[in-house]
């Protein structure tokens, strides 16, 4: 992505690095759980977010931390999340929006939303959102966990909810460049407000990411070997815990996409204006949210 747009900083500046609160979903396994740990030691308060309430708790306990759980496939658990960090979280500096999958059947959830689509665009899309008007401010950041995946999106203007050709591979490449051009279209509308907002690809990691599926990620995922040239949760949590722990401004510019703590480059529909602000509007239907939210 070529164009980035700067927020405001001259809280953080004037703040430094210090202690933030840092809210991470998807925190129960994986690069979440690998960040939460990261960040907790370099004296961030972390609030670990998960769908399993004994993997969130497990990771949440050793760090004293906040735990909460929610559902993504189920947008009115995404509401109550908002409503529980709202009235727990009088200020969030970083939310970490990282919880996502890819499945091997199509489904439908109980919203009427095809799940992949759900779980790793509009959930996030939503919470962000219902958390704008609270503690997320001016000075805080906005990190959306992407993936080189979001080069085989296929995302336009005219097919922006579209699954007719629907496989795994297809859907979570869409869903990885939507969170690119939901980054973007952050930073654009919120960044004179002093919001900043980055995606990042964190790599390929040794995880239970896929293992539950039939897709050919299965076997590099699940294998010995596969798993053997991956990189390991620390590893790839490396550019998110760079991400929350800098500065929009100084360490990293609002709106881009990184990887390894670098710009890197992406699908070209990902610097595509129009189309951020197409799926911003159709998103923002479909998950009930009012004209307010078309900002």
């Amino acid at each position: 992505m070529e164009q980035h747009i700067d927020g405001h900083d001259e809280q953080h500046d004037e703040q430094g690095p210090g202690r933030r609160t840092v809210v991470i979903t998807g925190a129960s396994d994986g690069i979440g759980a690998a960040a939460a740990r990261e960040l907790s030691a370099r004296g961030h308060e972390v609030v670990v977010v998960g769908r399993s309430a004994g993997k969130t708790e497990a990771v949440a306990g050793p760090l004293g931390a906040r735990h909460f759980t929610a559902d993504f496939a189920r947008l009115d658990d995404v509401r109550r999340l908002a409503a529980d960090l709202r009235g727990a979280v009088p200020r969030i500096d970083v939310l970490v929006n990282n919880a996502g999958g890819i499945f091997d059947r199509r489904e439908v959830t109980t919203d009427g939303h095809e799940q992949t689509w759900q779980v790793n665009h509009l959930a996030p899309f939503l919470l962000t959102h219902l958390l704008l008007e609270g503690p997320l401010a001016g000075g805080s950041a906005v990190l959306n966990t992407s993936s080189v995946a979001a080069r085989i999106g296929r995302l336009s203007q005219q097919r922006l909810v579209d699954d007719r050709r629907w496989s795994p591979q297809r859907a979570y490449g869409d869903t990885k460049l939507a969170n690119i051009l939901f980054t973007r279209g952050l930073a654009r509308r919120y960044g004179e407000d002093g919001l900043a907002a980055a995606a990042f690809h964190p790599g390929g990691v040794a995880t239970n990411f896929a293992s539950g599926t039939s897709t050919p990620l299965r076997f590099l995922y699940d294998t010995r070997l596969g798993r053997r040239i991956m990189r390991t949760p620390e590893q790839g949590a490396e550019t998110l815990v760079w991400l929350a722990d800098g500065t929009a401004g100084r360490d990293w510019r609002s709106g881009g996409y990184y990887e390894k703590q670098k710009p890197a480059r992406t699908n070209p529909r990902a610097a595509d204006d129009a189309l951020a602000d197409a799926l911003w509007e159709r998103s923002a239907e479909l998950v009930g949210l009012g004209p307010a939210a078309a900002r």
